[in-house]
């Protein structure tokens, strides 16, 4: 599936949730507060967030990076990374585009990425960092650098 086969609100209509899917009994436990963390975050996004509109200095906002490094990092460094980012976000802040850093968790396709995902990394050249590398042959030799 190319990734320019698809419109960007079809992509982001099909895009999955952010939560972790847990595939057994301990892993639910493990992943527990980071899909609460996730949870809050999405309740806040709803429901506070808009009653600020739009004044945050950065892209993505304060809680769409939080959204995004707690579904990336997990709970502990993904909340690390929010507190982090607040503690940037003040009136004397030049602001501008902060994105969160690459690692963790990484994404088979782009059918596999969360709709926060599209939302941070509106360009095919955003998204690429957080799916596995191709194999260095020949065909992806050809491809634009990000």
């Amino acid at each position: 599936m190319s990734e320019h086969a698809h419109a960007p609100e079809d992509l982001l209509a099909a895009a999955p949730e952010e939560y972790v899917r847990p595939a057994t009994a301990g892993q639910a436990v493990a992943l527990l507060p980071q899909n609460l963390l996730i949870a809050l975050l999405k309740l806040y996004r709803r429901i506070v967030s808009p009653l600020y509109g739009d004044v945050c200095r950065y892209f993505p906002t304060c809680s769409a990076y939080a959204l995004e490094a707690v579904t990336v990092h997990g709970a502990a460094r993904g909340l690390g990374l929010s507190v982090r980012r607040l503690l940037r976000c003040h009136p004397w802040a030049a602001g501008g585009i902060d994105r969160v850093p690459p690692g963790g968790r990484e994404f088979p396709d782009l059918a596999s990425l969360p709709k926060i995902m599209l939302l941070n990394h509106p360009t095919p050249a955003d998204r690429r960092q957080y799916r596995p590398a191709a194999d260095p042959g020949p065909a992806a030799q050809g491809e634009p650098s990000p």
